[in-house]
């Protein structure tokens, strides 16, 4: 039996070069000097020996060489394993051959049948053929030895007891053949000996068996017949095979079984885990002398997983795979699955024998189960990294990376609960003052950057234990438990206020956002509560509460007062109340006041404004509701209302042949829902109105917002036929682009101007320049709040066109307001402006 493999350089051991060598040349010497020995000892022969010396040594080496060719091959994980008729061989040449001479005969038999095989198929070195062939010709030596110690076989008639000897002797060339090859082997590539053996063994065992029993045949033919010898080549051309039939099944049964471990070993969760497993299943499965996998992952790179039977695993970086033709004892298969390809498997086996086709179908097989797990892997990767992203995704703001409303919520009751109950916490809730200006005027990336330097500065005024986190637009939170308690009762809120102070000076120090160099203000509302006595949701309502106050106040911190508790307490009662007014038809109503032409006295509009009369309270105006509203959820129903009852009363003076538009305010908020433009289209078509008699008027605060909803929300109003006015024009920052974006048909002059515009001549300029700017641009000027003929005279004398205020009329309710109309359009007709209106003051 031989184990032997064409082995490459890279694949062995470092270090063993030298090891090697002086093993095959021990083993060699070893063999020279047994044969040495062996042709110096008497040859037993008979004088008459009819076939001479150098015939029987000839015939020896005929059976040893012919005993190499009919060998039978399988493939081990450090090559290929021959094995042979070496045993049969041995026993026929005991008994034909002088013992002594066996040890040469086996020299020159297995050197010439393993150099012919190499040169025609094997492609083994000089060097190798050479060590195999003194490895066999040593396992000789010491089989003759045992042998000739147990029996004399040369000539001698077959009797049980030389047949033991025989046996031992084969046994020994059995054991000596596997330890030399097999321990040569595993020496080399650093691979352990015993699998290797017990592989051998275990493929070589039926063959002994018959090796053997053929031996000891041949034998007894010869001495009674060697005519006899004709009838063997048939039964040992079926012998050999059903060896080879056995064998093959055997090879077949163990590789499907280590094809499925293999396969079963690619179950993981990580694409480490399923290319190590891989690795490890191709070394096994195809007794591979190198294994590379090259997987490709999502970004484009693509990684390398290089394992060989020394068991060392390297993954490395590399490029995509060339796509080189594979060599000659190379199996290379694509990793793909549907026409996503997930990587490249490159299987290097032994050069002593090609592939066979079996390989290549189990490597089809094994490529098809690793694409799948790779791609599994990559796809739990995807699914562990997009759970990780919603988990830190679910308790982080995403801009600041601060901890966000829900996790201030979770993770401060947590940390309420771990405190004493009667330890003093304080909670301090921040407000960047101005920040809706940053955003206007330079735009939302300069107030990104805003929030994430206050995050960055809040950070690192935070300390250990405190829990900092962003609840939303510009509001901060930062919960301090390290409070101290030495002290009265009023300690904890003075070192709370003392911190709020110190952050919003720090805060407050100069810095640069979007080139422009400016300080950040803030205003911080402060709470402080013992620990056992609320959670956060309440803490954060009485913060709000005191935030609110330092913004009135217009200090930057103030502390909590249940007394300003009780009025926010009674806000939310009120919008509880407004749900309540917004179900019924007699609580809110419309106040209408019409704006005339300064000229003829014709009404030019109507704006339409809401009245709550509240069943307790009485009647409330706009300033008492219209806040709170604006920032609950309720906007989006109340502006519906408000609408609807406009357009109803705009259909009335349709009916009765007024041709007069009605105004109608539209808050900031409402804008920012795409929705609008198809709730406007519906309610005009339900009270069919025109859309041209229908104003919207919204604030110039909306005008100089680059929000691409609120401009795609008015441009589409717009293109309805919807007319929109500017209102309170002139005291904001305007921006004159806006003219340029939207296209507007009113600008409205704020009432301040109004006023003092007889006495500051800024005001007068600021109305003129209105007025002239309409003029160039064909837009309605409507001046709001004329109380006084002398204010009505210098507008016209200014070029105003139209005007509303106490002067004309007072706000009135929707039953009075038609006559009206149908009065100032049957005086204007003769175009002469009425001496005195009702209602004027």
């Amino acid at each position: 039996m031989t184990s032997g493999s064409a082995g490459e350089p890279w694949r062995e051991v470092p270090g063993v070069r030298a090891r090697l060598f002086l093993l095959t040349a021990a083993v060699t010497a070893t063999a020279l000097v047994a044969s040495a020995l062996g042709a110096t000892l008497p040859t037993g022969l008979p004088a008459d020996d009819p076939l001479g010396g150098p015939a029987r040594f000839g015939i020896a080496v005929a059976i040893l060489a012919l005993a190499q060719l009919a060998r039978l091959r399988f493939r081990t994980s450090a090559g290929m394993v021959s094995i042979t008729w070496g045993e049969a061989a041995l026993i026929v040449c005991l008994f034909l051959t002088p013992a002594g001479w066996l040890p040469s005969a086996t020299l020159c038999g297995t050197g010439l049948a393993w150099a012919a095989m190499s040169l025609f198929g094997d492609r083994r070195g000089g060097w190798e053929v050479v060590r195999i062939a003194a490895s066999l010709s040593a396992a000789t030596a010491l089989a003759v030895t045992v042998t000739a110690a147990l029996g004399r076989p040369l000539l001698a008639p077959l009797t049980p007891v030389l047949a033991v000897a025989l046996i031992a002797g084969s046994v020994t060339y059995l054991l000596a053949s596997a330890l030399l090859g097999g321990g040569t082997l595993a020496l080399r590539y650093g691979v352990p000996a015993v699998p290797l053996l017990l592989a051998a063994l275990r493929g070589k065992l039926l063959m002994f068996v018959g090796n053997v029993a053929v031996g000891l045949v041949v034998v007894a033919l010869l001495q009674r017949d060697p005519r006899w010898l004709l009838l063997l080549p048939p039964p040992l051309w079926l012998l050999q095979q059903t060896y080879r039939h056995r064998l093959r099944a055997d090879q077949e049964r163990r590789a499907w079984r280590a094809f499925a471990d293999a396969t079963a070993a690619l179950n993981q969760l990580d694409e480490r885990g399923v290319a190590t497993a891989a690795v490890t299943g191709a070394l096994t499965l195809f007794h591979a002398e190198l294994v590379d996998i090259d997987v490709a992952r999502a970004d484009g790179r693509w990684r390398r997983y290089r394992g060989d039977p020394s068991g060392q695993l390297v993954d490395l970086e590399v490029g995509a795979p060339a796509g080189a033709a594979p060599e000659e004892h190379e199996l290379v298969r694509a990793l793909t699955v549907g026409d996503t390809k997930v990587g490249e498997l490159r299987v290097r086996l032994p050069r002593s024998a090609p592939p066979s086709p079996r390989e290549h179908d189990a490597v089809a097989a094994f490529s098809d189960a690793l694409a799948a797990a790779l791609h599994d892997a990559a796809t739990h990767r995807e699914l562990r990294l997009v759970t990780a992203r919603s988990s830190y995704e679910a308790v982080h703001d995403p801009l600041t990376g601060l901890a966000n409303r829900a996790a201030m919520l979770g993770k401060g009751d947590q940390t309420l609960r771990q405190l004493a109950h009667d330890h003093p916490v304080a909670l301090l809730l921040l407000d960047v003052d101005q920040f809706k200006e940053v955003n206007d005027t330079l735009g939302h990336a300069a107030g990104d950057q805003l929030l994430r330097l206050t995050a960055n500065r809040l950070g690192s005024l935070a300390r250990g234990g405190d829990l900092l986190g962003r609840l939303g637009g510009d509001e901060f939170a930062l919960l301090l438990t390290s409070v101290p308690v030495i002290g009265d009762r009023t300690a904890p809120m003075a070192y709370a206020l003392r911190q709020a102070r110190e952050i919003a000076e720090r805060l407050a120090a100069p810095t640069e956002v979007a080139g422009v160099r400016m300080s950040v203000e803030v205003s911080v509302g402060v709470v402080v509560a013992d620990a056992g006595t609320a959670d956060m949701t309440e803490l954060l309502r009485r913060a709000d509460i005191a935030m609110y106050q330092a913004k009135e106040g217009g200090g930057s911190v103030a502390a909590y007062d249940p007394a300003r508790d009780a009025a926010s307490t009674d806000q939310l009662a009120l919008l509880a109340e407004l749900r309540e007014a917004l179900a019924t038809d007699d609580q809110l109503v419309l106040a209408l006041q019409p704006a005339v032409d300064l000229a003829t006295g014709a009404p030019t509009g109507v704006e339409a404004l809401i009245r709550w009369r509240h069943p307790r309270r009485g009647w409330l105006g706009p300033h008492d509701f219209i806040r709170p509203v604006e920032n609950s959820e309720q906007l989006g129903t109340f502006t519906r209302y408000v609408l609807d009852k406009a357009l109803g009363v705009a259909a009335g003076w349709a009916r009765e042949g007024l041709d007069v538009p009605i105004s109608v305010n539209l808050s900031a908020r409402s804008l920012l829902d795409p929705k609008l433009p198809v709730e406007i289209a519906d309610a005009l078509r339900r009270h069919q109105v025109p859309p041209h008699r229908l104003v919207l008027e919204i604030t110039e605060t909306v005008v100089m917002s680059e929000l691409e909803v609120i401009d795609e929300v008015l441009a589409t109003v717009r293109a309805m036929g919807v007319q929109l006015a500017v209102d309170d024009f002139g005291t904001g920052f305007s921006s004159l682009t806006f003219l340029t974006r939207i296209a507007v048909d009113e600008l409205k002059v704020d009432r301040s101007f109004v006023i003092r515009m007889a006495d500051s001549p800024e005001a007068a300029a600021i109305v003129r320049t209105t007025v002239g700017l309409a003029q160039e641009l064909g837009l309605r000027v409507v001046a709001e709040g004329v109380e006084t003929a002398e204010q009505r005279s210098v507008l016209a004398e200014l070029g105003c066109t139209a005007a509303q205020g106490y002067h004309f009329f007072k706000p009135m309710p929707a039953d009075k307001i038609g006559a009206v109309l149908g009065t100032l359009l049957d005086e204007a007709r003769p175009n002469v402006f009425p001496l005195r209106a009702d209602g004027a003051g």
